[in-house]
Order: structure tokens, then sequence, then C-alpha cells
């Protein structure tokens, strides 16, 4: 999957289209994502001990991986991303390097 926990990410389809957050946990399996204010849905919760209050709650749920976009901070929009390979040769031995790279700009996420 694409998206990893943490990364900013710009909704491209479904209610909360056009708006951006933070990926706060990734579900590879399933390909589903839970994006920080997005998707919003209530929860009736009882309260599970003493003197814990029950009540409805707002949080977020999981969305499909394929309805986000990585953001790019240098295009300030949603961008597809690549990945660029670096070999770098240390102490004789070769360190492989990957980074994901905007397609539009070239600049690198990580």
């Amino acid at each position: 999957m694409f998206v990893k926990s943490k990364d900013t990410v710009v909704v491209i389809s479904g209610k909360d289209k056009g708006k951006q957050g933070k990926v706060l946990t990734a579900f590879p399996k399933e390909n589903k994502v839970i994006v920080e204010g997005v998707a919003m849905v209530k929860k009736h919760q009882k309260p599970r001990m003493q003197g814990q209050p029950g009540g409805i709650l707002d949080k977020e749920a999981a969305i499909d991986a394929s309805n986000v976009m990585l953001y790019c901070p240098k295009c300030g929009k949603g961008a597809r991303f690549g990945h660029k390979v670096t070999i770098t040769e240390k102490d004789g031995k070769k360190i492989r390097n990957v980074a994901r790279v905007c397609k539009r700009c070239g600049n690198a996420l990580e």
C-alpha cells in the first residue's frame, strides 16, 4: 500500500472530498486508512467503569486507500508519487535507499 501512518493525504472522492489530514492508522490487508478529521461517525458508548461518562462520541471511520492521494508540500496539493532508488557504498557495503518522489515536481517526501 502506498500510504503509511503519519503521511499527510488529500481525500479525492466521497463526502469529504478536498479535505486533508494525517493518516492515523493504515490497514494494508483491508486496503483502508483512518484519516484525522475525515469520515466522522457517531458512536453511542455506554459507561464501562464507575464514574466514566457514556454518551455519543464522534470518531473517524476507515475509508478506502484508493480514495486518498498523498499531499506534496512543495506543489501544495495532492500528487502521484513514485519511488527513487539510490545505492551508496559505505565501508565496502552497498546501502540501498528508497525515497518517495513526487511525479509532478520531483520533491522527495522523506
